[in-house]
């Protein structure tokens, strides 16, 4: 990659979601960027971007049917289960974790094999217009390691944690922490390490896999840990009918109120999918300024219902998108924005035709693609306090070029019925790779022309 240009304008019309309410566009402007922070957004006739773009290292003037959106956030991965992607979901969570997926991340004692997986893996995740990724490793140190060196290397803003898990029935003996003191001591070494990598744009993440994996003294240890390093947090909570209800029979408590009696729920943590949270326990996650990584489409593979993004939203939540490779089947988190809204289509009209309308759904449920991309932004951002999400004077220039008429997607702007609210409606429900031009973490280009 080459090094990043110390000063950049990107000429063109911009679209994103500053709320999860309103699409903002603005049209024919000068992107001024900075040492890969946005310096100022600018009208493109005026003096100023004129100037700009005489002392510019470079200058990209998008094209009639070029548009600049923020880059995506994905705030749910499970990196070592990439070579599974989109196999192995015809049984229930408790089961797919024992007879696919285990086996599958004890393979990661291999550095060699981690390094070839995340060598393919980063780059594609890339040319998806993931500029953000907050993955999940396996229990392997060295393995967690390569993970963020890769990271690091192609150019991608991540948060990278090890597993932790121990518990001696929710976890196979063959792939776990040999004690509750190993898996804290293990996480505490990954933290430095990954900090000690000096990027700019890695971040190490303290990562209990889920309240089931977990020995009481685990999630003590590793609540401390957080409490020591300052690391965020990443882990499920309240995603299945099983998991909820374990969490409830082992403690008497919800999901959410054991995880933050642990210190688990502190600023920045992510918490995914949250399916079975209640307003309690958006109270508590609002305040403590966690989030929820939602995660529409293995929802509906492995949640047993459907979490309320829009009233999740309007309770303050910061909420943001996860494709949770693998258990949803595709990467890249333009899919999950539509898989966003027709899961809250679902939630609000009800799926059972044997109930009348008025009971079979829920109302004030639905979403639209404003909302839905903007948790893949801005609302990810906030959650991970990063300063993303949004192309304006102060963040970081994480952002993707969308061509309406480069690829074989089905995405087109048409003269004379389009407009530029129903373009981007059709970026965000249409736009696959091919349509992406151009990828940039912190001004630096990372794929694309």
């Amino acid at each position: 990659m080459n090094d990043t240009p110390k000063l950049i304008v990107v000429v063109g019309t911009v679209m994103q979601t500053p709320t999860h309410r309103a699409l903002q566009v603005l049209d024919n402007v000068a992107v001024v960027v900075r040492d890969g922070v946005v310096d100022a957004v600018l009208p493109a006739v005026s003096r100023e971007a004129v100037d700009a773009c005489g002392a510019a290292d470079e200058v990209v003037h998008l094209s009639v049917r070029e548009r600049l959106l923020p880059g995506l956030v994905d705030t749910h991965i499970h990196a070592p289960q990439w070579p599974q992607l989109g196999t192995g979901l015809d049984i229930p969570l408790e089961r797919w974790l024992f007879e696919y997926t285990f086996p599958l991340e004890a393979r990661y004692a291999d550095a060699g094999f981690a390094l070839d997986v995340w060598e393919r893996m980063v780059p594609t995740l890339l040319a998806h217009g993931t500029t953000t990724a907050v993955y999940y490793s396996s229990i392997h140190e060295d393995a967690t390691l390569r993970l963020a060196e890769t990271c690091a290397h192609f150019g991608q803003r991540a948060f990278v944690g090890r597993v932790a898990m121990d518990h001696p029935e929710g976890t196979p003996e063959w792939y776990r922490d040999v004690d509750a003191a190993a898996g804290v001591a293990a996480s505490a070494r990954s933290v430095e390490a990954i900090r000690s990598l000096g990027s700019a744009l890695v971040e190490p993440i303290i990562t209990p896999r889920f309240i089931p994996a977990c020995t009481h003294e685990l999630l003590l240890g590793l609540g401390d840990l957080a409490a020591r390093t300052g690391a965020v947090v990443q882990t499920h909570c309240s995603e299945s009918d099983w998991e909820h209800g374990y969490v409830i029979e082992r403690y008497g408590k919800r999901d959410a109120e054991m995880l933050a009696e642990f210190g688990l729920v502190r600023r920045g943590t992510v918490l995914a999918h949250g399916d079975h949270l209640c307003d309690d326990d958006f109270d508590i996650i609002r305040v403590a300024g966690a989030g929820v990584a939602h995660c529409p489409l293995s929802n509906s593979y492995f949640a047993n219902a459907v979490f309320p993004l829009r009233r999740a939203q309007e309770w303050g939540v910061h909420v943001g998108l996860g494709s949770d490779v693998s258990g949803g089947p595709l990467p890249g988190l333009l899919p999950q924005c539509q898989h966003a809204v027709s899961a809250s289509r679902m939630l609000e009209d009800g799926v059972d035709s044997a109930r009348s309308p008025g009971e079979r759904g829920v109302a004030n449920s639905r979403v639209d693609v404003v909302a839905a991309f903007h948790a893949a932004t801005l609302g990810g951002a906030n959650m991970l306090g990063i300063p993303a999400g949004l192309i304006e004077s102060g963040r970081a220039f994480d952002a993707i070029v969308v061509n309406a008429d480069s690829g074989d997607s089905g995405l087109h702007y048409w003269d004379g019925i389009d407009n530029e609210e129903r373009l981007f409606e059709k970026i965000v429900r249409l736009a696959a790779p091919s349509d992406i031009t151009s990828v940039w973490v912190a001004g630096r280009r990372v794929a694309g022309a």
